[in-house]
């Protein structure tokens, strides 16, 4: 257990270093907000650019392992909404919020440094794949259902719409994409650029797990706390637990079941929260399952690892 914790505690150190910085005043939220653009629009796209470049296709986009995710996604979501309408007795569109937050896991300021601080660097490609699709896969998914539930069919199209415009303007998604083509083109990065990129990638993980802690300051455990315990629950217990089972079904590598059913295990992204905002609806609880969830990761990343 204390190899484990070794392996967790020092990323949510880093995270709690953040949090501690900006609520006593020593780090400033517009500096916070700094690292967060220079992590989400550079150091992070350079980092994804790098790992899906480098990503061995035939080996990392097996239909397997992102049926193991991606369903757990799927039953997290329409758990989310179930659970929202029957036990929660909420509206259909604070349901569908709900469900997002439940199925928008934290993959990458997460799930990659603790996956790399587990299994090492070279155990990525089971990630990389997964996160690659991973925003356009929620965010289609989640517009998907708010607008059908606002009953709108111009509303779907002019939803979907704004979604794809979101996503192909979105730093991640332009690292995802121009990686993507390094790799099937074949194009070498000359030596300067790719020392470079390399460079601003290292700086990626730490300095976003900290920016994370500064960005949770802003959040409160308010809200329906049956809302954050279903969420919550869905998120760090359900998903992990269902890739587990449907990974070892469809015979996934120890690698690829490691780098699924870890990914699974974490926490509601902020995105969960920037969902809810979007759209005006249960956003309390989006907030505070992101902080709630992070913060019971310690634990849940620690069994899971165990259980690999």
């Amino acid at each position: 257990m204390l190899d484990v914790l070794s392996v967790t505690l020092p990323v949510f150190l880093i995270i709690g270093a953040g949090y501690l910085a900006v609520w006593r005043g020593l780090f400033t939220q517009p500096q916070v907000d700094g690292l967060m653009v220079f992590t989400q629009r550079f150091a992070i796209p350079a980092l994804l650019f790098l790992g899906i470049a480098r990503l061995d296709l035939a080996a990392g986009f097996d239909w397997r392992l992102l049926a193991a995710y991606y369903s757990g996604s799927i039953l997290c979501f329409a758990g989310g909404i179930l659970g929202a309408r029957l036990w929660l007795k909420r509206g259909p569109e604070d349901a569908v919020a709900i469900g997002f937050a439940a199925m928008f896991a934290n993959t990458v300021l997460l799930g990659l440094p603790i996956a790399e601080r587990a299994y090492g660097i070279g155990s990525l490609t089971p990630n990389f794949a997964i996160i690659a699709v991973h925003a356009a896969f929620c965010y289609l998914l989640g517009t998907t259902a708010m607008e059908i539930v606002r009953a709108g069919g111009g509303g779907m199209v002019h939803g979907m719409k704004s979604v794809a415009r979101a996503l192909s303007t979105n730093a991640l998604m332009i690292g995802v994409g121009l990686g993507l083509l390094v790799n099937l083109t074949g194009l070498p990065l000359p030596g300067p650029v790719d020392e470079a990129t390399n460079l601003i990638a290292r700086a990626a993980l730490p300095t976003a797990l900290f920016a994370l802690g500064g960005v949770l300051v802003q959040y409160r455990p308010e809200g329906d706390a049956r809302g954050i315990v279903l969420v919550c629950g869905l998120s760090l217990l359900v998903h992990p637990a269902w890739t587990y089972g449907v990974g070892t079904a469809l015979a996934l590598s120890e690698g690829q079941l490691r780098g699924a059913v870890l990914t699974a295990a974490m926490a509601p992204g902020v995105n969960s929260y920037l969902f809810a905002a979007m759209h005006g609806r249960a956003v309390r609880i989006g907030a505070s399952a992101v902080l709630i969830g992070t913060a019971l990761s310690v634990l849940t990343a620690s069994g899971w690892l165990l259980v690999l």
